[in-house]
């Protein structure tokens, strides 16, 4: 995947193979996708190009940040796009960003890239001081674990 004129992304190498990474991120993507003590509930991830992505994402002191988009593209254990431009119904809303994660081989594990692609600099900047690369850093060694604990228990 190139990098887009605004764009953030982080990169991590997880040792566990593609297919394990993409199965912990899809299958067990409450565990993971917030920062710890923040908490996520699924409301919807219909993995396919227009399905829906809803989720509401909880903080320890009841902060909450509700998140609403539609997944773009969808090739099982190699990448997944999703954009919050739309709701469910392809209805507009406020675009923020276009949201990636690609699974790539590497050796015997994965090079995992996640990203969000912004329509302008202010928006990307705005990204940026929510603290888009420490929380997205953290949530990658979150889901790191996880498929690595799978990986290492299907030996």
């Amino acid at each position: 995947m190139t990098q887009a004129q605004f764009e953030l992304a982080v990169e991590r190498y997880i040792d566990a193979p593609p297919e394990t990474v993409y199965k912990i991120w899809t299958e067990r993507l409450e565990e993971w996708w917030a920062p710890k003590p923040w908490t996520t509930q699924i409301i919807e991830n219909d993995l396919r190009p227009g399905g829906r992505s809803a989720m509401i994402m909880s903080g320890p002191d009841g902060d909450t940040s509700p998140m609403e988009g539609v997944i773009l593209e969808v090739i099982p254990n190699q990448s997944i796009v999703f954009t919050n431009a739309f709701t469910a119904g392809w209805i507009p809303q406020t675009p923020f960003m276009v949201g990636f994660f690609s699974f790539t081989r590497e050796g015997t594990g994965t090079r995992y890239r996640a990203g969000a692609r912004h329509w302008d600099e202010a928006t990307q900047k705005q990204h940026e001081a929510m603290g888009f690369t420490q929380g997205w850093a953290i949530v990658a060694g979150q889901l790191a674990e996880l498929a690595e604990a799978e990986a290492t228990r299907a030996g």
